[in-house]
């Protein structure tokens, strides 16, 4: 059994073959990976089933650094070759309508009657430590620009925003305050983007929520972008202004909330600077 380094063309056979399992995964179509494996096989050079079992895991771990879905059988596993990195980039980059896809969600008129989002801790308070491939999931994020890429996709910051904004209604109702979940806006579907936040909403107290909605596919710690704009907004109503996280949006959404100031719990980095002539 061949044990040296995976080719380019070895690496860009696995990666259509796990995009093809992924996309039955995704939409619940039954698959076998034994079929797929034995298919794959003779494609290769000399290599056995455990080490492409272990390279399926490989691409899951390169896909979660993406902020994509990946395949749940297989475990992400770290440590792998940039090499493969840049075969997955490759395929996505032949297959644009993979990262265009619209989200699997329900009509509008269905998100009227969808259940809360689960919300947790951010992951800096979950009392938990971060995962020791962090490092590399980041590199991966930053060199692929995840977050840029997240932010250009209108499709999923329109829908997650609708799903937040069904959220907040029901999560009104539940407490007994139908009348303010009357008054929950889509502010930024409404007015346009420059008020700093996307949904004018209520605790069921009466106190203003403002809320700002990232939404990803990806796990998380995936990175995001924020306005200067919207850092202002938060800064000037620390009080009511909120960053609503979702993430896992296209599987099972989950979501955190980040309060003012936001660099308690993330790294600010600018990305680009105003030029001005002297």
């Amino acid at each position: 059994m061949s044990n040296g380094p995976w080719t380019d063309e070895e690496n860009d056979l696995i990666v259509a073959d796990y995009f093809a399992m992924l996309a039955d995964d995704i939409t619940g179509r039954r698959y076998s990976k034994a079929e797929h494996r034995r298919a794959l096989l003779p494609l290769l050079n000399d290599r056995s089933e455990g080490s492409v079992e272990f390279k399926h895991q490989n691409i899951s771990a390169v896909l979660k650094g993406l902020g994509e879905d990946w395949i749940p059988g297989y475990k992400p596993a770290f440590n792998f070759q940039m090499t493969l990195v840049d075969a997955v980039a490759r395929w996505l980059a032949l297959n644009p309508a993979w990262l265009g896809r619209q989200p699997g969600l329900p009509p509008a008129a269905g998100l009227r009657e969808a259940a809360q989002i689960w919300i947790g801790p951010p992951p800096t308070l979950s009392n938990q430590p971060p995962p020791q491939e962090l490092d590399q999931m980041l590199h991966i994020a930053r060199k692929f620009d995840v977050a840029g890429r997240d932010e250009r996709n209108r499709a999923l910051g329109r829908a997650g925003e609708e799903r937040v904004l069904a959220h907040e209604r029901a999560a009104l109702r539940t407490a007994g305050r139908d009348d303010l979940a009357r008054k929950v806006r889509w502010v930024s579907e409404e007015d346009g983007d420059g008020a700093g936040y996307d949904i004018a909403s209520f605790a069921p107290d009466g106190l203003a929520r403002l809320i700002e909605v990232k939404t990803t596919n990806g796990w998380e710690r995936t990175p995001f972008y924020i306005t200067r704009n919207e850092l202002a907004v938060a800064e000037e109503r620390r009080s009511e202004w909120r960053l609503f996280r979702l993430w896992n949006f296209s599987r099972e959404p989950k979501a955190f909330e980040l309060h003012p100031p936001l660099d308690a719990h993330v790294s600010l980095t600018a990305t680009t600077f105003q030029a001005s002539f002297h």
